[in-house]
């Protein structure tokens, strides 16, 4: 082999590697950004709906909906809680017009979020979508298509879950 045959092969193996590298970090980074992002969007409901202690429990019974909100009048079942006229719910697919649910009252207001299993699982359903979408990031940048199916079982377990939950 030529000497300077062999410093071209070198370089273009370090090369190799480093761009190698470098979509393991990118795609690794932005799995991680996912999954954070779903945990964050998570997290806003589900905090209220999975530590209950000391926060205000009862039902609400939704008289009205309009846009992106119900609302309806607000009955505590929690010692310490009070009874409001008209409190929030926000308005999804699982919330109809003359039912009544187990609700958490949000600190400092009339918003109300979901309780129980129902809650909890609605709640994560940003997290579940969030899987789903890291799994093709994982599997496609990554090439890890053993924990990309495992991202997006879980992914998929937990939304069809919520929907047989709710």
């Amino acid at each position: 082999m030529i000497p300077a045959m062999s410093a071209t092969v070198s370089s273009r193996r370090s090369a190799f590697t480093a761009l190698r590298f470098g979509r393991i970090a990118a795609m690794g980074a932005l799995a991680a950004l996912i999954l954070f992002a779903g945990v964050w969007g998570s997290w806003g409901s589900a905090q209220y709906v999975m530590l209950t202690k000391g926060r205000e429990r009862g039902t609400v019974t939704v008289s009205e909906c309009g846009g992106d909100v119900c609302s309806g009048a607000y009955r505590p079942s929690s010692v310490g809680s009070r009874a409001r006229d008209r409190v929030r719910i926000e308005r999804s697919v699982a919330v109809r017009e003359g039912r009544t649910y187990t609700v958490v009252v949000k600190p400092g207001g009339a918003e109300v979020v979901r309780s129980g299993p129902a809650g909890v699982m609605f709640a994560w359903v940003p997290l579940g979508g969030a899987l789903l979408l890291a799994s093709v990031v994982v599997a496609g940048g990554l090439r890890a298509t053993r924990a990309a199916w495992v991202l997006g079982g879980a992914g998929a377990v937990l939304l069809t879950a919520t929907f047989l939950v709710l």
